[in-house]
C-alpha cells in the first residue's frame, strides 16, 4: 500500500552521492526537516528521466527555493555511483541531492514499486514527486502512466 498524505516518510538508510563518494545516510536525516520536494524517477541515465524529469527540478530549483523549499532530492533504484556520475552528467551542483536507493528498501516502504522486469529493468520505483513537511508527506503527485506531468517541477511549483 502507498504511503499517504499525512504519513512521515520512512526511516531507511540509502545513500547520497557526494563527491568523496557515496555516503550512507536515513532518509528522515535528508528528508526529514523543513520543507522538502523529493521526486523519484525509474531509473538513472534513461530518457524522460534525463532529458526532461531532473532537468526540470535543476532549472526550476531557485523558484522551488523561493516557495521555501530548503532542500530538492532526487531518488531511484540505482547505486550511489550511478547517481553522482548522473548528476554529475547533468550538471545538477547543490540544486538537487542525489539518493540512491541501490536495494529498493526505501522505494518499497513508500509502496511505489514498479516491476521493470518486462523490459529488463527488474524492480524500479515508480515516477512520483512528494512535498514533504518536517518529515511528513504534505503532498504526493505519482503519475498513471508513461510521460511526464504530475510529477514535473512545474506541477510541484504550482502546488507550493
Amino acid at each position: 500500500m502507498a504511503i499517504s498524505v499525512g504519513d512521515p516518510v520512512p526511516d531507511v538508510q540509502v545513500h547520497k552521492a557526494t563527491p568523496e563518494g557515496p555516503k550512507p545516510v536515513r532518509s528522515r536525516e535528508v528528508l526529514g526537516n523543513g520543507t522538502v520536494v523529493l521526486f523519484a524517477v525509474p531509473g538513472a541515465f534513461t530518457p524522460t528521466c534525463s532529458d526532461y524529469h531532473l532537468p526540470g527540478f535543476v532549472l526550476r530549483a531557485p523558484d522551488l527555493v523561493a516557495k521555501g523549499v530548503e532542500t530538492i532530492a532526487c531518488i531511484a533504484v540505482n547505486d550511489a555511483f550511478v547517481m553522482g556520475a548522473w548528476g554529475a552528467d547533468r550538471g545538477v551542483g547543490d540544486s538537487v541531492v542525489m539518493l540512491a536507493d541501490g536495494n529498493g528498501e526505501f522505494t518499497k516502504a513508500m509502496g511505489l514499486e514498479l516491476d521493470g522486469s518486462g523490459f529488463g529493468m527488474g524492480m524500479r520505483s515508480q515516477r512520483y514527486a512528494a512535498i514533504i513537511r518536517d518529515g511528513v508527506l504534505i503532498s504526493l503527485q505519482v503519475e498513471k502512466g508513461p510521460g511526464l506531468e504530475a510529477s514535473s517541477a512545474e506541477a510541484i511549483l504550482a502546488l507550493l
